[in-house]
């Protein structure tokens, strides 16, 4: 048995489905094996650009499963304080809510582990998609995570994506590619098939190369356009972020300043959050370049995805001297 978590609401600004974990983050810095206390934490990209663009002053919804149980529980009790609706997030009683786990490191990459399989969020599928409430939002948000994670979820990709564009709904697809979940080969020819549906793409760089098979930064992002969105951001980490229009529009910002990276998981969706928010302000393509830029760098000053998206007036302190001290 299953049932939504919340009344049917109107269509927010921006609609997302995909997958939302209960994160266990390791207290201690060093490999996962010498962890002995962790704090649980709430972490999924989709939900993470969600609450990142309520925090921005924007209305998101979040479609999704999550189990009859209390890690499911947290999340919507989490995702609803942030102010994500969640008219369509379902409760099903089947299946568990997955949990991820993750060490905290100072050097090299990040081990995360993850206990998903069958969970509540892979049964998502085409008929959890709403129509209407996608239809009637300003931009519907889709990740490479989503169609990753089990045939229906990949159905419901893809679904959800038909609707938007079928409503004149422009599609935001972020490859954010998984390799614990899906190899290249198998995830290419998804990657360029939603790619095709989208209005805009925002891939890294090795994102765009393992879908366009071109190095080259601005090639890679010109081989994406081929396919058929209108725009493609490029994310570059150091050297900030290029977009590159149908229509010849080339611009590019730097990264904002950042003295230190604690923790680099979540700066892309981030990213993702504040281009969409500037996108609905109406703001340029510079200014929403330099604000996602700056939403990202706020997330990797401190641990924590989620827990570290700015709000409107935190982002201020992106544009001061990092050094100065609030009295």
């Amino acid at each position: 048995m299953s049932r939504q978590a919340a009344a049917p609401s109107a269509s927010p600004e921006v609609v997302t489905l995909g997958e939302t974990m209960v994160l266990l983050m390791a207290e201690q810095s060093g490999p996962l094996r010498e962890a002995t206390s962790f704090r649980r934490l709430v972490g999924g990209a989709e939900s993470n650009v969600a609450a990142g663009l309520c925090r921005l002053g924007h209305a998101a919804g979040w479609i999704s499963r999550v189990g009859n149980d209390d890690f499911g529980r947290v999340i919507l009790h989490r995702l609803r304080g942030e102010g994500v609706d969640l008219a369509h997030a379902v409760v099903d009683a089947e299946a568990p809510t997955g949990v991820m786990i993750r060490e905290r490191r100072e050097l090299g990459a990040i081990e995360v582990l993850y206990y998903r399989r069958g969970s509540a969020a892979s049964r998502l599928g085409a008929a959890d998609v709403p129509e209407r409430y996608v239809a009637g939002a300003q931009h519907l948000y889709l990740t490479g995570i989503t169609p990753a994670l089990s045939a229906s979820c990949r159905q419901a990709s893809f679904h959800a994506a038909e609707v938007a564009r079928g409503a004149g709904v422009p599609v935001v697809f972020d490859p954010n590619m998984r390799r614990k979940l899906w190899s290249d080969g198998e995830a290419r020819p998804v990657m360029r098939d939603l790619a095709a549906q989208s209005d805009v793409v925002l891939p890294g760089v090795a994102e765009a190369e393992l879908i366009t098979g071109e190095p080259d930064p601005l090639l890679a992002a010109q081989a994406l356009l081929a396919l058929g969105p209108r725009l493609v951001v490029l994310k570059l980490g150091e050297q900030g972020a290029l977009a590159v229009g149908a229509g010849g529009e080339v611009v590019q910002v730097p990264a904002a300043p950042l003295q230190r990276v604690v923790d680099p998981v979540g700066a892309g969706d981030a990213f993702a959050a504040g281009f969409l928010a500037a996108t609905l302000d109406g703001e340029a393509l510079a200014e929403a370049l330099d604000l996602a830029a700056r939403c990202a760098a706020h997330v990797m000053s401190a641990h924590g995805d989620m827990e570290n998206l700015p709000y409107r007036h935190e982002l201020e302190a992106t544009r001061s001297d990092p050094r100065d001290v609030r009295r």
